[in-house]
């Protein structure tokens, strides 16, 4: 080999050798966090929006905090998934979501009606679900076709229990009351609705005095407000949703009435106030602690960082998103080994309560507090008991 081509050698071989070192450099100091995704399903359009909004943002801030402490290794993103709470639109938008196997898990979806008609998606995608506000009791029920398992879990009470506790804080303190209670037909209302009035029987001095069913697209009342004034009623219960609710009540106002309006967790959302106005105060319903309820710090905090203040299950949207979190934390990218973190789950959630599921995806600990619209307001008054 002469001096030239060895020379020529030399400088090839020194010029692969800073490039290796070169390469290897830049793709470490370079190196992108790992990009995973995680959905939310609720009603992010429509009349039920608002409560979609709340939860959305609960799941988006969750990210954000997640991201910032883990930037060098994650980058988490949110997928929204809009059924506008309607389950004829949640079939339409559950398969796409169920096939995208980038998504590893989903916060939602939030109401009962809507789980329902994306379960069967969800379930041949192996997608694990945790609801923060879907109640209905069938859905980890496993003897019930409405069964989510093994995919479904929920950071929520079931309405076994709501429906006792919304029969008690609606007639507390009320001289003999006389209870009518009606229902909008939904996969929501209907259970809530009887679990309200099997209550009420073992209620002494409580009268359930009549009961409608009317369809959620109904705007005029006029039928059932007649059968609340021949009924006599002075307690009546609406186990729907707060959009139609506020239509209702006002209603009721404008009939003269003066009974006690209250509703359950359909209805608890600061919209019902907001649309109902005048006509809402007063009105007792149930629902879930908030995010100032756990701590001025927590909901200050919130508030700066999303430029907006929590809503209604803000708490447990959070809480759910932080399962998937942790899990990702952990390690796990991929829907067969989040399925696995989240049914054996055990920690804490932002307010101190347990989170963990028994073998049917409900969450071990829960329980509902009653809210009285005060001055436009949602007002906790505390546990019901």
């Amino acid at each position: 080999m002469n001096s030239k081509i060895q020379r020529s050698l030399a400088v090839m071989s020194a010029a692969a050798l800073v490039f290796g070192v070169a390469t290897t450099s830049t793709t470490s100091a370079q190196a992108a966090p790992k990009k995973l995704y995680i959905a939310y399903q609720g009603p992010l359009s429509g009349g039920e929006a608002s409560t979609g909004i709340d939860e959305i943002n609960a799941v988006k801030y969750a990210v954000k905090l997640f991201n910032a402490a883990n930037k060098a290794k994650f980058n988490v993103q949110v997928v929204a998934v809009d059924d506008q709470g309607d389950p004829a639109v949640a079939s339409t938008v559950a398969p796409g979501t169920g096939s995208n196997k980038k998504i590893i898990g989903l916060v939602g979806p939030a109401y009962s009606g809507a789980t329902i008609a994306s379960l069967p998606y969800y379930k041949a995608g192996g997608l694990a679900l945790i609801s923060p506000s879907a109640t209905r009791v069938s859905l980890t029920d496993p003897k019930s076709p409405d069964f989510g398992g093994p995919v479904f879990h929920r950071v929520v009470a079931t309405d076994d229990k709501q429906g006792p506790a919304l029969a008690k804080y609606a007639t507390s303190k009320v001289n003999s009351p006389k209870v009518f209670v009606f229902d909008d037909q939904s996969a929501y209302a209907v259970p809530l609705r009887g679990y309200v009035e099997a209550a009420m029987k073992t209620m002494s001095g409580t009268t359930l005095v009549g009961g409608d069913s009317v369809p959620n697209t109904t705007t005029d009342f006029a039928p059932t407000l007649a059968k609340i004034k021949t009924s006599g009623a002075n307690v009546v219960i609406y186990t729907g949703y707060y959009s139609q609710a506020a239509v209702f009540v006002k209603q009721l106002r404008d009939s003269g009435s003066t009974a006690i309006f209250a509703g359950g967790d359909g209805v608890f959302n600061q919209q019902f106030s907001v649309l109902a106005g005048a006509s809402a105060e007063g009105s007792r319903l149930t629902g879930v602690a908030g995010l100032a309820d756990v701590g001025a710090k927590q909901e200050a905090a919130f508030k700066k960082s999303m430029g907006i203040s929590s809503g209604v299950y803000a708490v447990e949207s959070f809480d759910a998103a932080n399962i998937f979190l942790a899990g990702i934390k952990a390690g796990i990218t991929d829907r067969a080994k989040m399925l696995k973190w989240v049914t054996a789950f055990k920690g804490t959630g932002i307010g101190g309560a347990t989170l963990s599921f028994n073998a049917n995806g409900d969450i071990a600990v829960g329980g509902f507090s009653g809210f009285t619209v005060t001055s436009g307001l949602l007002k906790n008054t505390g546990p019901v008991k």
